[in-house]
């Protein structure tokens, strides 16, 4: 039987990095909203069976009408709308909620990140089949340091082990509901020992203890931040041929 994957998308941001008048997931990227990109990847995908779209409270007329009203093809994987949140994990937590139909997978990806592809989604949903727990990424090209408080060199990881993690993150349904489940009751604990949510494998890994498996993503999956990242991501849009 064909696996269930939902897809959560992740919208809800404020971009206030980003300035201008809208949230940055509606700012026109080569005359398409930034959103319309993943979102159009997910609704095409023969991975993907169904969707969540998470969004401000209030935006839901603003999108049909910029924004879904733009794609043609999967429309009828879009399921609902899921309320964001104040933070990211309120906003993931929120779109795992609305998913009330039958779901082997959960794959997790933020709007903001327009340059997702297919044969990304194919990697993940093979490694999740197999290990339940993966998210995508790519070794950096960098040298990276861990800084200490006062803003010295504390150490230099080994390269060779450093990945630069972007979204999809995929998880068995299964396990993140139970991850989330249980994350948000010991969020005040969490806060008060100064450990920080910032993506969803940290919350499997210290809720569950699931090990998560890094998956090769693309150097052009990047997301769109700040006003340079226009540009570039035009750029990007002229050349698809690019790694």
């Amino acid at each position: 039987m064909e696996d269930r994957c939902t897809a959560v998308l992740l919208a809800a941001g404020k971009g206030t990095r980003m300035g201008g008048p809208l949230p940055k997931q509606y700012l026109p990227l080569a005359g398409k909203p930034l959103l319309a990109y993943s979102l159009e990847t997910l609704l095409k995908s023969p991975v993907i069976t169904d969707l969540v779209l998470v969004i401000p409270e209030g935006d839901e007329t603003y999108v049909r009408e910029n924004v879904l009203s733009r794609i043609t093809e999967g429309r009828e994987k879009f399921r609902c709308f899921a309320k964001g949140g104040a933070e990211r994990y309120n906003s993931v937590a929120s779109g795992i909620g609305a998913i009330a139909w039958p779901c082997d997978y959960v794959f997790i990806h933020d709007g903001a990140r327009p340059f997702l592809d297919e044969a990304t989604l194919e990697r993940l949903h093979k490694a999740v089949r197999e290990t339940g727990a993966c998210i995508a990424g790519m070794p950096s090209k960098d040298t990276v340091k861990i800084s200490s408080r006062d803003g010295f060199v504390e150490r230099t990881p080994d390269r060779a082990k450093v990945w630069i993690i972007q979204t999809p993150q995929v998880f068995s349904c299964e396990l993140i509901r139970d991850a989330y489940g249980k994350l948000l009751p010991q969020l005040p604990e969490l806060v008060e020992r100064g450990i920080h949510v910032t993506d969803d494998a940290m919350v499997v890994e210290s809720i569950t203890g699931h090990r998560v498996r890094l998956v090769e993503g693309s150097y052009r999956n990047i997301k769109v931040t700040t006003p340079e990242d226009i540009p570039l991501s035009e750029a990007l849009l002229q050349n698809p041929a690019s790694q």
